[in-house]
């Protein structure tokens, strides 16, 4: 059976340290804990909403009147309350901004008395291993504040497993539980970094969203609006290989890596393709397992170099075609997770449906694969989508036939559930605009439908506009599509 569940990410890091040596005690009054009322979207049934549940986090006091916290602390929240360490009394308040592939958000609360007294954290910078912290928020053990140490293991390109996103992290040796996520990282008395996420597998291991991260975040969106992390949009495979460096005519002391795949909205499309390999990017070069140097021994992967730019900003690389180098300049114009033909599971944003003759399509999403208990219950055809489908231009969407409601029309195609759609009507589907242009533009006496595995479902068209508005009232459907496909 499929349930809807939520990803819960336990970000806390306490320890048997009640009062750390290091820590600054005067930046409690910074600290705030935050109560969320959400409520998730229904991917089983995308006209509505999945019942009311409760979360607690952390955050933190920075300058203008606002909050710091996770993204995923918040993220689709109906109601929000937080209230400052060693007070009693509770606040309301809205998201002011948030960022899910970096998982942080900012909150405001108009009651001004809520900010009085109290001097607002300052970001830092990013931490060095083996550097001290201490880590402040409210993890699930008590109501109170906890206040713990723990040093810097390493820092690297990580997944954030809010988004899915591929980001600079920095570890720290700290045991997790929730309630601390989006706490403060505290270092020399400054915001080293955010409390984000566990590791389940291993003891004693933390992650936090680091402070660059969390400047590009605000400075981004300081004019009122968040235009994300850029990225070229493309795939790449190490060339660790000598026989795979030498039949792409690299010289003995040429170093890089091979791009698979350019996705068909990357900005660079016209200037990179499939079988050139990059050499350098930013003048740094690039090592044949994809890093490039990272403060003296350091290391970390070339997508770094990229994302510490802004939206709008372009990044020089240098490339070998046909043996050749070369130096391009891409304009950043791209964002994360272009070249992902089945997006991360999305927030704050209700599901895109169509709905005919008892039929309901959707674009598969992470969300809809959450359905089920966990990935390994997916259907095999849809978890391979997910992990290895790449957009293109014949197919930018995989449309998955996710629920037949129960009426004559649709008698014997019970069966066909979660197959996946790729011509209505005689027309090959790229996007879901596709199917609904497909239904009603169609003049004949039958709608069409074509599984990937050439499977026919067949609806007569005139049957199919009479039972339509009788199906939406036995299930209480208030519209034939979501909101976003109104205009289709």
């Amino acid at each position: 059976m499929k349930t809807m569940v939520r990803v819960l990410l336990v970000l806390a890091c306490i320890g048997m340290v009640i009062t750390p040596s290091f820590a600054q005690q005067d930046l409690k009054k910074a600290i705030v804990k935050i109560y969320t009322v959400y409520s998730e979207y229904n991917y089983d049934m995308p006209w509505q909403l999945s019942k009311q549940q409760r979360a607690v986090g952390s955050g933190c006091l920075i300058s203008g009147n606002r909050i710091l916290t996770n993204a995923h602390v918040v993220a689709d929240q109906t109601f929000i309350q937080v209230k400052r360490a060693g007070e009693a009394q509770k606040y309301n308040a809205v998201v002011a901004m948030v960022a899910h592939e970096c998982d942080l958000a900012l909150l405001t609360v108009d009651d001004p008395s809520f900010f009085a007294g109290v001097k607002p954290l300052t970001l830092g910078t990013l931490p060095r291993m083996r550097d001290k912290v201490a880590v402040y928020g409210f993890p699930i053990g008590g109501d109170e504040l906890s206040i713990t140490e723990g040093v810097v293991s390493r820092v690297e390109y990580t997944g954030y497993a809010h988004s899915g996103s591929q980001l600079l992290a920095c570890q720290i040796d700290a045991a997790i539980n929730p309630g601390n996520s989006g706490g403060p990282v505290i270092k020399d008395g400054r915001i080293a970094g955010i409390a984000f996420q566990g590791y389940v597998y291993a003891q004693n291991i933390g992650y936090m969203v680091p402070a660059p991260l969390i400047g590009h975040f605000l400075k981004d969106s300081a004019d009122g609006h968040y235009d994300g992390f850029p990225g070229i949009g493309i795939e790449w495979q190490p060339m660790e290989n000598p026989g795979l460096r030498a039949s792409e005519r690299m010289s003995d002391t040429q170093m890089g890596v091979l791009l698979t795949y350019i996705a068909p909205d990357s900005t660079a499309r016209d200037i990179l393709r499939a079988g050139d390999v990059l050499l350098a990017i930013e003048g740094s070069p690039i090592a044949s397992d994809g890093t490039v140097p990272f403060r003296g021994t350091e290391r970390i992967q070339f997508a770094q170099e990229v994302q510490k730019k802004f939206m709008g900003e372009s990044v020089r690389c240098t490339m070998l075609r046909d043996g050749k180098a070369m130096e391009v300049t891409i304009p950043l114009r791209t964002s994360l997770g272009s070249g992902r033909l089945v997006p991360y599971t999305q927030y704050d944003t209700a599901p895109t449906y169509y709905l005919v003759g008892g039929l309901v399509l959707q674009p598969l999403t992470r969300n809809y694969l959450q359905t089920w208990n966990n990935m390994d219950d997916v259907p095999v055809h849809l978890a391979d989508y997910y992990y290895h489908g790449r957009p293109s231009d014949d197919r930018k969407q995989v449309i998955v036939l996710t629920n037949i409601l129960g009426d004559e029309l649709t008698v014997g195609y019970d069966d066909f559930e979660d197959h996946v759609i790729t011509h209505v009507n005689g027309k090959a589907i790229a996007s879901i605009e596709d199917v609904v242009q497909a239904i009603e533009e169609n003049k004949g006496a039958y709608h069409v439908l074509v599984d990937e595995w050439g499977n026919r479902i067949v609806l007569e068209r005139a049957a199919t506009i009479e039972a339509q508005k009788a199906i939406m009232e036995r299930y209480k459907i208030d519209a034939d599509r979501s909101a976003d496909l109104q205009g289709s």
